[in-house]
């Protein structure tokens, strides 16, 4: 059973930064992408994902302030999280996608306040 582990979360004020790793259980290139997505009313919306070819994809509400990398050796992506503003507080989800199966972690909290 394929495992997500998400750490990194937690408080911050405004204009802060976080960084988020995501462990992945198994080699991350078994996998078509892998990134974060953060709760939002009814939806888990795309915060940024990585491919297995290194293209990165990001959410309009995030560009130019997050980045997302990843260390194949350690099976681990990261999500930097720059200039953080109060709306980007959410529960972040890690995931992880080959072909039509989504594997998801349990989620990590980042509350942006002053």
């Amino acid at each position: 059973q394929v495992q997500l582990v998400e750490s990194g979360g937690g408080w911050v004020q405004p204009g802060g930064s976080l960084r988020l790793s995501c462990a992945v259980s198994e080699n991350i290139f078994n996998f078509n992408s892998v990134g974060w997505y953060r709760q939002a009313p009814g939806e888990r919306e795309l915060v940024a994902s990585i491919n297995v070819g290194g293209k990165t994809q990001f959410g309009d509400s995030v560009k130019g302030r997050f980045t997302i990398s990843r260390d194949n050796a350690k099976n681990t992506v990261y999500l930097q999280m720059n200039s953080l503003k109060p709306e980007d507080t959410r529960v972040y989800y890690c995931r992880a996608k080959i072909l039509s199966r989504n594997y998801w972690g349990q989620g990590t909290q980042v509350t942006v306040s002053s």
